[in-house]
């Protein structure tokens, strides 16, 4: 019987955590029909509340700003033309944790909505007469893009990450994450007389953050 009750005694004890994070992220866009791109680099940064009651699986919400976009590749041009796009997103994770008390890793899994707060260009030519620029290269390029305003600001995809985590005591952690994100929602017109059947975007995510375990 004394073997029976320790056994049943044994539980895991839930805790609640909430933290903050920041970092760094590198875009492109998921054109049809596709457009030559290198990767464009931005800041995120946002506030996490973490719940776990079962020993290795635990759910997660945040709310961060993020910066996507795309760079067009001009090759060796010398033009230059960038597009940001700044997003507020509430990603809605399965936080899945293993290892010992100081240090764990972690994988993050679940769905993501966002909403385009606004975007910005950078260019070193007038985008609305580039047809008036020397050598500038229409030729087998899309090229509407770079004028086209964005019609669709909600966003919703699909986002993995993950990490490491090291406690420094027992209520406090710093970690680092890698995370990558694929939209689903196109941010221009894609009806059969549009431009781009499809224009998503993607990211990837590096940020390292801090969290607080309040229960």
């Amino acid at each position: 019987m004394a073997g029976i009750t320790g056994r049943a005694e044994v539980r895991y004890n839930s805790h609640v955590s909430v933290g903050g994070k920041a970092g760094v992220t590198l875009s492109k866009m998921s054109f049809t029909p596709t457009v030559p791109q290198l990767m464009h680099m931005g800041t995120t940064f946002g506030v996490s509340f973490r719940y776990a009651e079962e020993r290795h699986v635990g759910l997660m919400v945040e709310l961060n700003f993020e910066q996507r976009g795309w760079k067009e590749d001009f090759s060796d041009t010398g033009y230059e033309y960038s597009r940001t796009l700044n997003y507020i997103n509430i990603p809605m994770l399965t936080h899945i944790f293993f290892g010992g008390r100081r240090c764990l890793g972690f994988f993050n899994l679940g769905p993501e909505f966002a909403f385009m707060l606004g975007d910005s260009r950078s260019a070193n030519f007038d985008v609305y007469e580039y047809e008036l620029e020397p050598d500038f290269p229409v030729a087998h390029r899309t090229l509407e893009q770079l004028t086209l305003d964005v019609k669709k600001r909600f966003d919703y995809g699909i986002t993995a990450g993950a990490g490491v985590e090291f406690y420094l005591t027992p209520k406090q952690s710093i970690f680092l994450e890698g995370r990558y994100y694929f939209g689903l929602s196109n941010i221009f017109p894609d009806s059969k007389r549009d431009t781009f059947s499809a224009s998503r975007t993607w990211s990837i995510q590096v940020t390292l953050g801090y969290n607080f375990r309040i229960k």
